[in-house]
């Protein structure tokens, strides 16, 4: 099995995190969501999901926020080829979950989505999408703009009430080789309920 995650990947999603870093502190400023920003990117429907708990195969560690491209870059090659010494495939594309607020250090992990759990192999361990009610979004552009949808979330998680839960992930529905265009490229955000 071969799962090509471009570099650009791995940078683009580590500038994202910066940016998430800078809004997540700063909280909301004003209960209206904004439209679509055009190049700097859009998202659809803000909405609330009810979610199944998912097996994942992961590698999981404490990074600063400068390290993030090498780890994603090591998690995804790791758990593609763990998943392919044990006649598995991926269940759904790649992503990153973090775990609590970010500071200079993040606690995240990375993998893919899989039927049934992996068994240990090195780092790679299995993990979980968490089950329960979280909210989604859909960033379309650019992965150095997903700060701008993280705000627009959590406005709109203010606006409804919702208090925003410790646990964060993104899933990377674009692949950057097969769609140069950063404008065209999808990410699916969720965001845990408290």
């Amino acid at each position: 099995m071969r799962v090509i995650i471009p570099e650009v990947v791995c940078r683009d999603v580590a500038s994202g995190r910066k940016s998430l870093l800078r809004l997540r502190g700063q909280g909301p400023s004003a209960l209206s969501m904004p439209g679509p920003r055009g190049d700097a990117g859009s998202m659809n429907e803000i909405r609330t999901v009810e979610l199944p708990e998912q097996h994942t195969a992961v590698l999981r560690d404490k990074v600063a926020t400068d390290e993030l491209p090498a780890f994603f870059a090591r998690a995804f090659s790791a758990t593609a080829a763990v998943l392919g010494q044990q006649g598995q495939v991926p269940a759904g594309p790649p992503f990153g979950l973090y775990h609590g607020m970010p500071t200079s250090v993040v606690d995240v992990e990375a993998g893919f989505p899989v039927a049934t759990p992996v068994a240990p192999d090195g780092e790679v361990v299995p993990g979980t999408l968490p089950a329960g009610q979280a909210v989604e979004a859909v960033h379309v552009g650019p992965y150095d703009t997903m700060g701008e949808t993280y705000s627009q979330v959590e406005q709109w998680m203010v606006g409804q009430r919702l208090v925003p839960g410790p646990v964060v992930w993104e899933s990377y529905l674009s692949d950057p080789e097969r769609e140069p265009d950063p404008a065209t490229w999808r990410t699916v955000i969720h965001w845990s309920v408290a």
